[in-house]
């Protein structure tokens, strides 16, 4: 990464703070005013030259002044500023007063955590309902339904249930009476139990089903396709996603297309969203606790115009989620570092406090 001296750093922090109070091309005359800087405008302006050359700052156009490109912002978050103590304490303040975890469900709260964030960072607050992959599964049962039809139901941690509707292929039962059925179901039901009790979602795949016995073979093909779609749906995480419109009133978002393609992103949720918040930016920085892709580094296009913050909530024993703001690529960084972090933190907190 470009190595900058005292001055030149100086000069990139400050085009940065304002460019993101302003969203207006920054001088060298603005920056003097608006920071103090003990040096002549000349000498600001060969050093904003020297920071162009080296791919930080560009001009939109000739005669305008200069504003950040994504490889300043990068090194302006790696490098240049710390998350904001006060924003941390602001916001851990508000979801310990605002949240009710009483009688209220744990994906309510998330929904409600995420009207905070919005709110207290400015940006788009998105929050993942925790995943599932740990948790364990208890019991499995199939009951017959109907003719040809056996719902599929999963006992998990902490006794909830979820459950999926399997049609037979008529091959299957034609030659079978109800009775006997039944009675087939059920020695299924105990094999999977036996099989998959105390193991979690993600073991589902790797059943052997060979193990089934040969009398029961024929049920193999379907009870596999069933279990892992179940546990695949199980597994995806939800996203709960508020502070849209206040963002789109940014001058960043004043293209129509731009913004019908953001918002179609969002409104998909988890399909394209959820693999970002398990993946690592090729640019990050090594002290960074958190995943930060900024403008170009997003492999998504709709969102190569903005700033994407993230942190994982949750722990080893307990499910895990991940907590983020979404906004413009002018984002003022330690405000939104701050607010990501004081908000995983507390959730974190939170849920080791209820386990």
């Amino acid at each position: 990464m470009t190595q900058l001296n005292a001055r030149q750093q100086k000069v990139l922090w400050a085009t940065i703070r304002h460019y993101v109070s302003t969203a207006e091309p920054v001088g060298s005359k603005a920056l003097i005013e608006a920071y103090g800087l003990k040096v002549s405008s000349a000498t600001v302006r060969n050093t904003m030259g020297v920071l162009e050359r080296s791919g930080l700052l560009y001009q939109p156009h000739t005669s305008a002044g200069r504003i950040p490109s994504d490889s300043g912002y990068r090194l302006y978050v790696d490098r240049l500023i710390q998350p904001s103590r006060p924003i941390a304490r602001q916001v851990d303040q508000a979801l310990t007063t605002q949240l009710d975890w009483q009688g209220t469900s744990f994906e309510s709260v998330l929904r409600e955590a995420a009207k905070i964030l919005a709110t207290l960072s400015g940006y788009v607050a998105l929050v993942t309902m925790p995943t599932l992959d740990a948790t364990c599964l208890r019991h499995v049962r199939l009951v017959q339904v109907a003719n040809r039809q056996v719902l599929l139901i999963v006992v998990l941690d902490g006794n909830s249930t979820e459950s999926v509707l399997i049609r037979l292929p008529e091959a299957e039962v034609s030659a079978v009476e109800p009775t006997q059925l039944d009675h087939e179901l059920q020695i299924l039901s105990n094999f999977l139990t036996a099989q998959l009790c105390g193991q979690s979602l993600s073991a589902i795949a790797s059943l052997n089903w060979d193990e089934l016995d040969i009398a029961f073979q024929h049920y193999a093909t379907t009870l596999q396709t069933a279990m892992v779609d179940l546990s695949q749906r199980l597994r995806q995480a939800q996203i709960a996603i508020s502070g849209l419109a206040d963002v789109m009133s940014q001058p960043e978002f004043s293209e129509r297309d731009q913004v019908r393609n953001l918002v179609s992103l969002l409104e998909d949720g988890s399909t394209q969203l959820t693999p970002l918040f398990h993946m690592e930016p090729d640019l990050v920085g090594d002290a960074s606790p958190l995943q930060i892709w900024i403008g170009s580094e997003n492999p998504l296009a709709p969102m190569q115009t903005c700033a994407l913050i993230s942190a994982t909530y949750g722990g080893e024993d307990m499910p895990r989620g991940n907590v983020g703001v979404l906004g413009p690529t002018r984002m003022l960084y330690e405000n939104a570092i701050a607010a990501v972090e004081a908000t995983a933190n507390y959730l974190t907190d939170a849920m080791m406090q209820a386990a």
